[in-house]
Protein backbone atom coordinates (compact mmCIF):
# COMPACT_ATOMS: atom_id res chain seq x y z
CA UNK A 1 0.00 0.00 0.00
CA UNK A 2 1.10 3.40 -0.59
CA UNK A 3 2.03 6.52 1.85
CA UNK A 4 2.18 10.22 1.74
CA UNK A 5 4.59 12.71 3.21
CA UNK A 6 4.97 16.12 3.61
CA UNK A 7 7.90 17.77 4.98
CA UNK A 8 10.93 19.92 3.37
CA UNK A 9 13.58 19.31 0.64
CA UNK A 10 16.42 20.92 0.92
CA UNK A 11 20.18 21.19 -0.01
CA UNK A 12 22.02 20.39 2.85
CA UNK A 13 25.53 21.25 3.72
CA UNK A 14 27.08 19.27 6.51
CA UNK A 15 30.57 19.20 8.52
CA UNK A 16 31.14 16.62 11.34
CA UNK A 17 34.94 15.48 12.67
CA UNK A 18 34.87 12.44 10.03
CA UNK A 19 34.45 15.10 6.52
CA UNK A 20 31.85 17.80 5.00
CA UNK A 21 29.35 17.68 2.34
CA UNK A 22 28.39 21.02 0.18
CA UNK A 23 25.07 21.16 -0.93
CA UNK A 24 24.09 17.44 -0.34
CA UNK A 25 20.64 16.24 -1.17
CA UNK A 26 18.76 16.79 2.20
CA UNK A 27 15.64 17.36 4.19
CA UNK A 28 13.02 15.54 6.41
CA UNK A 29 10.64 14.40 3.41
CA UNK A 30 13.71 13.55 1.12
CA UNK A 31 15.17 10.95 4.11
CA UNK A 32 11.62 9.56 4.92
CA UNK A 33 11.16 9.23 1.67
CA UNK A 34 14.25 7.61 0.92
CA UNK A 35 14.16 5.69 3.57
CA UNK A 36 10.13 3.89 3.28
CA UNK A 37 10.62 3.26 -0.42
CA UNK A 38 12.44 0.18 0.63
CA UNK A 39 9.20 -0.84 1.86
CA UNK A 40 6.29 0.75 0.38
CA UNK A 41 5.66 3.25 -2.71
CA UNK A 42 5.45 7.35 -1.56
CA UNK A 43 3.48 10.06 -2.95
CA UNK A 44 6.24 13.16 -1.91
CA UNK A 45 4.47 16.43 -0.92
CA UNK A 46 7.09 19.59 -1.04
CA UNK A 47 8.60 22.70 -2.66
CA UNK A 48 12.00 23.10 -4.32
CA UNK A 49 13.28 26.27 -6.19
CA UNK A 50 14.63 26.23 -9.71
CA UNK A 51 17.93 26.00 -8.84
CA UNK A 52 17.55 22.15 -7.44
CA UNK A 53 19.72 19.68 -9.53
CA UNK A 54 17.58 17.52 -12.10
CA UNK A 55 20.12 14.78 -10.79
CA UNK A 56 18.29 14.81 -7.09
CA UNK A 57 15.04 14.92 -9.08
CA UNK A 58 15.85 11.35 -11.17
CA UNK A 59 17.53 10.10 -8.13
CA UNK A 60 14.15 10.31 -6.30
CA UNK A 61 11.98 9.36 -9.31
CA UNK A 62 14.09 6.47 -9.45
CA UNK A 63 12.80 5.21 -6.28
CA UNK A 64 9.49 3.98 -6.88
CA UNK A 65 8.65 7.75 -5.43
CA UNK A 66 5.98 10.29 -6.87
CA UNK A 67 6.78 13.54 -7.50
CA UNK A 68 3.46 14.93 -9.08
CA UNK A 69 2.99 16.76 -5.67
CA UNK A 70 6.75 18.19 -5.52
CA UNK A 71 6.30 21.59 -6.30
CA UNK A 72 9.06 23.83 -8.47
CA UNK A 73 8.66 27.79 -7.39
CA UNK A 74 10.57 30.76 -8.79
CA UNK A 75 13.84 31.20 -6.16
CA UNK A 76 15.87 29.43 -5.03
CA UNK A 77 15.69 25.96 -2.51
CA UNK A 78 15.62 25.43 1.18
CA UNK A 79 19.16 25.16 2.47
CA UNK A 80 20.35 24.20 6.07
CA UNK A 81 24.00 24.44 7.30
CA UNK A 82 25.58 22.76 10.49
CA UNK A 83 27.86 21.14 12.05
CA UNK A 84 28.48 18.15 14.76
CA UNK A 85 31.47 17.93 17.25
CA UNK A 86 32.14 14.56 19.11
CA UNK A 87 28.65 14.21 20.39
CA UNK A 88 27.59 13.60 17.50
CA UNK A 89 23.63 13.43 18.78
CA UNK A 90 23.90 17.59 18.80
CA UNK A 91 23.44 19.08 15.74
CA UNK A 92 24.73 23.11 15.62
CA UNK A 93 22.85 24.61 13.20
CA UNK A 94 25.46 27.58 11.45
CA UNK A 95 22.62 28.65 8.99
CA UNK A 96 18.54 28.24 7.72
CA UNK A 97 17.85 29.74 4.02
CA UNK A 98 13.99 28.57 3.85
CA UNK A 99 13.55 30.26 0.48
CA UNK A 100 10.76 28.63 -1.25
CA UNK A 101 9.99 27.07 1.98
CA UNK A 102 7.71 30.32 2.83
CA UNK A 103 5.81 30.09 -0.50
CA UNK A 104 4.93 26.61 -0.02
CA UNK A 105 1.15 25.69 -0.33
CA UNK A 106 0.72 22.25 -0.52
CA UNK A 107 -2.09 20.69 -2.67
CA UNK A 108 -2.46 17.05 -3.03
CA UNK A 109 -2.78 15.08 -6.13
CA UNK A 110 -5.58 12.32 -6.11
CA UNK A 111 -2.88 9.29 -5.37
CA UNK A 112 -2.18 11.33 -2.65
CA UNK A 113 -5.02 11.95 -1.13
CA UNK A 114 -6.01 8.60 -1.12
CA UNK A 115 -3.03 6.79 0.08
CA UNK A 116 -3.98 4.59 3.47
CA UNK A 117 -0.78 6.24 5.46
CA UNK A 118 0.33 9.71 5.78
CA UNK A 119 3.29 10.94 7.60
CA UNK A 120 3.84 14.74 8.34
CA UNK A 121 7.18 14.98 8.41
CA UNK A 122 8.92 18.17 10.38
CA UNK A 123 7.39 21.26 8.70
CA UNK A 124 5.30 24.41 9.94
CA UNK A 125 2.02 22.66 11.77
CA UNK A 126 -0.19 24.86 9.80
CA UNK A 127 1.12 23.18 6.81
CA UNK A 128 0.92 19.91 8.13
CA UNK A 129 -2.89 20.60 9.67
CA UNK A 130 -3.39 21.74 5.80
CA UNK A 131 -2.83 17.99 4.49
CA UNK A 132 -4.64 16.80 7.44
CA UNK A 133 -8.15 18.04 5.75
CA UNK A 134 -7.29 16.93 2.25
CA UNK A 135 -6.88 13.72 2.70
CA UNK A 136 -9.45 10.64 2.03
CA UNK A 137 -10.85 7.70 3.79
CA UNK A 138 -9.78 8.26 7.40
CA UNK A 139 -6.06 7.07 6.32
CA UNK A 140 -3.53 6.63 9.52
CA UNK A 141 -1.78 9.49 9.99
CA UNK A 142 1.83 9.88 12.10
CA UNK A 143 3.45 13.47 12.34
CA UNK A 144 6.79 14.67 13.53
CA UNK A 145 7.81 17.76 15.19
CA UNK A 146 10.54 19.89 16.47
CA UNK A 147 11.24 22.38 19.51
CA UNK A 148 10.54 25.35 17.03
CA UNK A 149 7.42 24.59 16.60
CA UNK A 150 6.70 23.42 19.81
CA UNK A 151 8.09 26.82 21.20
CA UNK A 152 6.89 29.00 18.71
CA UNK A 153 3.82 27.62 17.01
CA UNK A 154 1.84 25.57 20.08
CA UNK A 155 -1.68 26.34 19.44
CA UNK A 156 -1.26 25.17 15.92
CA UNK A 157 0.53 22.31 17.01
CA UNK A 158 -2.11 21.21 19.30
CA UNK A 159 -4.70 21.08 17.15
CA UNK A 160 -2.96 19.73 14.60
CA UNK A 161 -2.22 16.76 17.79
CA UNK A 162 -6.03 16.16 17.33
CA UNK A 163 -6.07 14.61 14.12
CA UNK A 164 -3.39 12.13 14.17
CA UNK A 165 -3.16 8.28 15.33
CA UNK A 166 1.13 8.14 16.27
CA UNK A 167 3.54 11.09 16.98
CA UNK A 168 7.25 10.47 16.44
CA UNK A 169 9.91 12.92 18.40
CA UNK A 170 12.77 12.69 20.60
CA UNK A 171 13.44 12.99 24.42
CA UNK A 172 13.78 16.54 24.63
CA UNK A 173 10.73 17.20 22.34
CA UNK A 174 8.72 15.12 24.22
CA UNK A 175 9.43 16.88 27.77
CA UNK A 176 9.40 20.07 26.29
CA UNK A 177 5.61 18.85 24.53
CA UNK A 178 4.34 17.27 27.82
CA UNK A 179 6.22 20.27 30.02
CA UNK A 180 6.95 17.24 32.22
CA UNK A 181 10.41 15.53 32.59
CA UNK A 182 9.98 12.03 33.12
CA UNK A 183 9.19 10.00 29.89
CA UNK A 184 6.93 8.06 31.03
CA UNK A 185 4.29 11.10 32.72
CA UNK A 186 5.21 13.16 29.27
CA UNK A 187 3.85 10.17 27.23
CA UNK A 188 0.33 10.14 29.22
CA UNK A 189 0.35 13.34 28.23
CA UNK A 190 0.78 13.32 24.86
CA UNK A 191 -1.30 10.63 24.13
CA UNK A 192 -4.10 13.09 26.12
CA UNK A 193 -3.69 15.72 22.84
CA UNK A 194 -4.60 13.41 20.00
CA UNK A 195 -1.94 10.88 19.10
CA UNK A 196 -2.86 7.22 20.48
CA UNK A 197 0.84 5.85 19.24
CA UNK A 198 3.85 7.90 21.17
CA UNK A 199 7.26 6.71 19.49
CA UNK A 200 10.24 8.69 21.27
CA UNK A 201 13.85 8.63 19.41
CA UNK A 202 16.71 8.39 21.95
CA UNK A 203 19.46 8.65 19.16
CA UNK A 204 22.45 6.08 20.02
CA UNK A 205 20.43 4.60 22.77
CA UNK A 206 17.30 3.31 20.33
CA UNK A 207 13.34 4.00 20.27
CA UNK A 208 10.96 3.60 22.76
CA UNK A 209 7.03 2.88 21.80
CA UNK A 210 3.72 3.74 24.25
CA UNK A 211 0.81 1.91 23.10
CA UNK A 212 -2.23 1.94 25.23
CA UNK A 213 -0.52 0.04 28.30
CA UNK A 214 1.87 -1.57 26.84
CA UNK A 215 6.24 0.19 26.47
CA UNK A 216 8.49 -0.97 23.85
CA UNK A 217 12.23 -0.70 23.94
CA UNK A 218 14.21 -0.70 20.48
CA UNK A 219 17.55 -0.99 20.69
CA UNK A 220 20.15 0.63 18.82
CA UNK A 221 22.80 -1.27 17.57
CA UNK A 222 26.58 -0.29 18.24
CA UNK A 223 28.56 0.65 15.02
CA UNK A 224 31.65 1.44 13.93
CA UNK A 225 31.43 4.24 11.34
CA UNK A 226 29.16 7.42 12.07
CA UNK A 227 29.72 10.18 10.05
CA UNK A 228 26.72 11.86 9.14
CA UNK A 229 23.65 11.66 12.16
CA UNK A 230 21.66 13.91 9.72
CA UNK A 231 18.18 12.50 9.05
CA UNK A 232 18.46 9.65 10.99
CA UNK A 233 15.45 10.50 12.92
CA UNK A 234 13.58 11.10 9.52
CA UNK A 235 15.37 7.69 7.88
CA UNK A 236 13.96 6.21 11.38
CA UNK A 237 10.47 7.42 10.70
CA UNK A 238 10.77 6.17 6.82
CA UNK A 239 11.55 2.82 8.15
CA UNK A 240 8.49 2.45 10.62
CA UNK A 241 5.74 3.81 8.31
CA UNK A 242 7.07 2.31 5.57
CA UNK A 243 7.01 -1.40 6.98
CA UNK A 244 3.20 -0.30 8.32
CA UNK A 245 2.39 0.80 5.28
CA UNK A 246 3.49 -2.50 3.41
CA UNK A 247 1.81 -4.56 6.25
CA UNK A 248 -1.26 -2.72 6.29
CA UNK A 249 -0.79 -3.83 10.07
CA UNK A 250 -0.52 -1.24 12.76
CA UNK A 251 -1.19 -3.44 16.02
CA UNK A 252 1.36 -3.27 18.68
CA UNK A 253 3.20 -6.81 17.64
CA UNK A 254 3.95 -5.38 13.82
CA UNK A 255 4.81 -1.37 15.12
CA UNK A 256 7.35 -3.39 17.25
CA UNK A 257 8.80 -5.19 13.87
CA UNK A 258 8.51 -1.84 12.35
CA UNK A 259 10.24 0.15 14.59
CA UNK A 260 13.34 -2.40 14.46
CA UNK A 261 13.03 -2.10 10.43
CA UNK A 262 13.22 2.16 11.30
CA UNK A 263 16.51 1.17 13.53
CA UNK A 264 17.69 -0.23 11.04
CA UNK A 265 17.31 2.14 8.27
CA UNK A 266 18.41 5.07 10.63
CA UNK A 267 21.53 3.01 11.34
CA UNK A 268 22.58 2.97 7.33
CA UNK A 269 21.82 6.49 7.25
CA UNK A 270 24.58 7.72 9.75
CA UNK A 271 27.17 5.64 7.98
CA UNK A 272 28.00 7.79 5.45
CA UNK A 273 26.96 11.92 4.76
CA UNK A 274 23.60 12.93 2.53
CA UNK A 275 21.86 9.69 1.31
CA UNK A 276 25.14 8.24 0.10
CA UNK A 277 24.80 4.84 1.87
CA UNK A 278 20.99 4.44 1.20
CA UNK A 279 21.69 5.06 -2.67
CA UNK A 280 23.43 1.25 -2.47
CA UNK A 281 21.62 -0.22 0.15
CA UNK A 282 19.99 -3.57 -1.12
CA UNK A 283 17.43 -5.29 0.56
CA UNK A 284 19.72 -8.22 1.74
CA UNK A 285 21.64 -5.84 3.88
CA UNK A 286 18.42 -4.65 5.28
CA UNK A 287 17.52 -7.82 6.70
CA UNK A 288 21.18 -9.00 7.41
CA UNK A 289 20.85 -5.85 9.52
CA UNK A 290 17.29 -6.69 10.92
CA UNK A 291 18.64 -10.01 12.11
CA UNK A 292 21.62 -8.32 13.78
CA UNK A 293 18.55 -5.77 15.97
CA UNK A 294 16.49 -9.04 16.62
CA UNK A 295 19.89 -11.13 18.23
CA UNK A 296 20.75 -7.82 19.96
CA UNK A 297 18.14 -7.80 22.05
CA UNK A 298 17.14 -11.70 22.10
CA UNK A 299 17.52 -13.68 25.67
CA UNK A 300 15.94 -16.67 26.76
CA UNK A 301 13.43 -16.70 29.88
CA UNK A 302 14.77 -19.38 31.99
CA UNK A 303 13.12 -20.28 35.14
CA UNK A 304 14.91 -20.11 38.41
CA UNK A 305 15.26 -23.56 39.94
CA UNK A 306 14.38 -24.10 43.54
Amino acid sequence: MSLTVIGTVALDSVESPFGKIEEGLGGSATHFSISAAFFSPISLVAVIGEDFPEEHIQFLKSRSINIDDLQKLAGPSFRWKGRYDYDLNTAHTLDTQLNVLTQFDPQLSSQAKQNPFVFLANIDPKLQKKVISQVANKPFIAADTMNFWIEGARDSLLEMLKDIDMLVINEAEARLLAQEYNLLKASNKIREMGPKILLIKRGEYGALAFYEDKIFNAPALPLEDIQDPTGAGDSFAGGVMGYLAKTQDTSFNNLKKAMIYGSVMASFNVEKFSLDRLRNLTHPEIEKRYQAFCELSHFENYELSA
